[in-house]
């Protein structure tokens, strides 16, 4: 019981991490780049850069499959 409590925790804690750290480089984009260039544009949070990044994989997911 405790081996499956820890190994859900741990699948739980890498998918928190490596979501950081997918949406890290479009926070520091968004803000490093566009707040700057873009009149009207305001700086966003983590949690911001997070929606982001999950909208655009919904919107621009590759829909191919490989036909034999």
């Amino acid at each position: 019981m405790v081996t499956v409590l820890g190994k859900i925790f741990g699948a739980v804690v890498f998918f928190v991490l490596a979501s950081f750290l997918f949406s890290w480089p479009v926070m520091m984009l968004w803000n490093g780049c566009l707040v700057d260039a873009v009149t009207g544009v305001n700086q966003i949070t983590w949690l911001q850069a997070w929606g982001i990044n999950f909208l655009c994989g919904l919107l621009f997911k590759s829909s191919t499959s490989a036909k034999e």
